[in-house]
């Protein structure tokens, strides 16, 4: 397997999973018109084919909620 196509790879797909996850989330909070606090989030990775289950946990804090006038 030629290593720097594998990373290359490996990579947009790391960066296309950022991407669309950041966009996903501020929509959420956005819609939710979310107080300040914080956001449990978690993600889950799996691979087709393979026995890779790989879960991400974490906390998000959201934004203070801005005083429009």
């Amino acid at each position: 397997m030629d290593e720097d196509r594998f990373n290359t790879s490996m990579r947009k797909f790391l960066k296309q999973l950022g991407v669309t996850s950041q966009q996903e989330i501020g929509l959420v909070v956005r819609e939710m018109n979310a107080a300040s606090g914080k956001l449990k989030v978690r993600a889950v990775l799996t691979a087709e084919g393979t026995d890779l289950n790989h879960v991400v946990e974490g906390e998000i804090e959201l934004p203070a909620p801005s005083s429009e006038t």
